[in-house]
């Protein structure tokens, strides 16, 4: 074997893993930040793979921030935390023994871009209708790893983890609770 037979594996699984984040709408910030590719190389992989007319629209502008609404109403709570629950499990991130959350990645890159996308691939195969694009789940991800303005709280009455909103006067019910009336 050669040194030089595995020299465009990188380069492959750059390009693998953009065609993915754009077949989900990511943006290209999003996309570049992850795969390393530049923004003109990232336009011309979408411009020759998805052509005009296909189901998978090329989002502009900047990518969400706001945390508000995850937490906005139950649903939006039951569907963060399962968010959540999905990184922790792809080892996107790790829970803290205090409930505390810590990437495992210092940054977005290949491997961590590809957890993500099979943590909101199997998003999507859970709640149907989905509210959050790719776009906020990747802020999701960066906004529960500061620990500021969201975090998971413990639920009074089964004890489950969930996403509640720092600033906010906390239920203490998970949304499960809460849509069942078990609190």
């Amino acid at each position: 074997m050669r040194a030089t037979d595995n020299r465009y594996a990188n380069e492959q699984r750059q390009f693998q893993l953009a065609i993915r984040m754009i077949g989900h709408e990511a943006r290209t910030r999003t996309i570049r930040e992850c795969t390393g590719l530049s923004d003109d190389r990232i336009r011309k992989i979408f411009s020759t793979y998805f052509k005009p007319g296909s189901s998978v629209r090329r989002r502009r502008g900047k990518s969400p921030r706001q945390v508000s609404r995850f937490v906005k109403s139950a649903e939006h709570r039951l569907q963060s935390t399962t968010l959540v629950a999905l990184f922790c499990a792809g080892r996107l991130i790790r829970l803290g023994e205090d409930n505390r959350v810590h990437p495992r990645w210092p940054r977005l890159d290949i491997e961590s871009g590809h957890r993500l996308c099979r943590a909101f691939e199997t998003y999507k195969l859970l709640h149907n209708p989905h509210l959050f694009s790719f776009e906020w789940a990747c802020n999701l991800l960066l906004s529960i790893c500061y620990n500021d303005e969201l975090y998971l709280a413990t639920c009074k009455s089964c004890g489950s983890a969930y996403v509640e909103d720092a600033y906010a006067l906390p239920s203490g019910h998970c949304p499960c609770c809460e849509v069942t009336g078990a609190c």
